[in-house]
């Protein structure tokens, strides 16, 4: 409407808000006198306004510390908002770290046939142990920790890592003081804001109030100088690290073994990407003398069998770590097991024990070795460009850094430009500030132009 006009015509059927009169149907205009205004806007005003009803129970504290959304809804709701934006746009995913080659039909095969039995009389089987069916723990013993002294009985068969942490801060509980590397997955953090671990968030440095964050960055090698970490209770660290992709030696991991004896602290130690190790370093936290008096191990077919969707893991507890006084820790983990879960998936189980078949083995190889191509790939990519580059030999993920910018700029910018998705660094930590996650997982034509569409925006 233009500013020199003091009246305007409005009709009863240009808004929706003016209904029809029922005493004269034909077309009618009113004219009225409005204010000198340069828009007029037609707005609904409720007779009642309707007041939405509150329970009298108080939100969880902790939870209500967490900071934004979860870093890959996040992404997830960035790259929906971009696909609004560019409705044609050939979207390429290389954040999350979910796989994408079909699951081997060895193991398969196996799921099929105990799906097939449990329709069977004589194959019907309902709740199974919590800890897991005997012949897989055994698999996964023999498998991934022969001759480290761990037995059947120290493994629990789950649905999952990313479960097994949560299970074992309700363990731990709100008392505990907690480490982790800096930058790290992010649900160490999140499980420890939620259980109440921690204190609030510190804005200014991007971090939570008692955590002790341990730098882990190209200046020391993505291993933490733990002569400047404080004592705490528990260790969160991951070998290959998601989302570094570094490995910890040998000599590191002792030194970490070590200190936490000396501090009385207790390690979990993510090993979901051992298999994906090219170094001789260690694939277990148990290959360390004396890790079993300190250490708990959780690892996940996920990212071996592509078991993302599929949802099959474990943790180990040896027997011999201890509480303060003297109670074995996997006795308690034991009872939150039979409290909240109820076992894995038995067709599951069947698939992961189709994986530690020796044809099981060498497929799940072949997978893996196809990703870690892809890691090369992407890796020679951004290297020719003039990165400085981590990770990729020992993990499936490729660590990009770009000194003095934000990731989530050059997250926006990379997505805006080329439509890939990869993951900001600085949501696995501050430390993660200035480096972008690019995954391996995808398939091979779309890691191919995901790459010449990296060449065209850094030539």
């Amino acid at each position: 409407m233009a500013q020199s006009l003091s009246t305007s015509m409005i009709s009863s059927s240009s808004c929706a808000f003016l209904a029809p009169t029922k005493l004269d149907s034909r077309p009618q205009s009113v004219s009225l006198q409005v204010k000198r205004v340069g828009v007029c806007k037609c707005v609904a005003t409720p007779q009642e306004e309707k007041i939405a009803f509150k329970t009298m129970v108080s939100r969880n504290a902790n939870i209500a510390k967490l900071q934004a959304g979860y870093l890959f809804p996040e992404i997830a709701r960035r790259k929906a908002a971009h696909l609004l934006k560019f409705p044609d746009a050939q979207v390429i995913s290389l954040g999350i770290g979910d796989t994408t080659e079909p699951i081997p039909k060895v193991i398969t095969s196996a799921m099929e046939k105990r799906a097939y039995e449990l329709s069977t009389q004589e194959g019907y089987s309902g709740y199974g142990a919590e800890q897991g069916e005997k012949p897989l723990r055994a698999a996964i013993a023999s498998t991934f920790y022969r001759d480290l002294g761990i037995e059947e009985s120290d493994i629990f068969v789950s649905d999952g890592a990313k479960c097994d942490i949560s299970r074992l801060q309700v363990v731990f509980g709100s008392n505990v003081t907690m480490a982790v590397q800096d930058p790290s997955y992010p649900a160490y953090v999140d499980s420890s804001v939620i259980m109440g671990q921690t204190g609030q968030f510190q804005k200014d440095v991007e971090k939570y109030g008692n955590i002790e964050y341990m730098k882990c960055s190209p200046e020391n090698g993505f291993f933490p100088d733990l002569s400047t970490v404080a004592r705490t209770d528990i260790i969160f660290f991951c070998s290959p690290n998601n989302p570094t992709g570094a490995a910890a030696t040998r000599e590191q991991l002792t030194q970490l073994v070590q200190f936490a004896k000396s501090n009385g602290s207790i390690i979990v130690y993510d090993s979901a990407y051992a298999m994906y190790m090219s170094d001789d370093n260690p694939r277990s936290i148990f290959e360390i003398p004396g890790a079993k008096e300190v250490a708990i191990e959780t690892s996940s077919f996920s990212k071996y069998a592509g078991f993302t969707g599929v949802r099959l893991g474990w943790t180990v507890i040896p027997k011999e770590l201890l509480f303060s006084d003297g109670f074995p820790v996997a006795r308690d983990f034991n009872r939150i097991v039979c409290t909240c879960f109820n076992g894995a998936s038995n067709i599951s189980q069947a698939g992961g024990l189709a994986c530690l078949t020796p044809e099981g083995l060498g497929a799940m190889h072949q997978v893996i070795g196809f990703y870690k191509e892809n890691t090369d790939i992407i890796t020679e990519t951004f290297s020719s460009l003039g990165f400085k580059v981590y990770g990729g030999k020992n993990a499936p993920y490729v660590w990009v850094h770009f000194p003095g910018q934000s990731s989530w700029d050059v997250f926006s910018e990379i997505l805006e430009k080329t439509h890939v998705v990869t993951t900001p660094g600085s949501g696995f930590g501050p430390a993660g500030e200035g480096f972008v996650r690019v995954s391996a997982f995808g398939h091979r034509q779309n890691i191919l132009e995901a790459c010449k569409r990296f060449k065209q925006l850094y030539k």
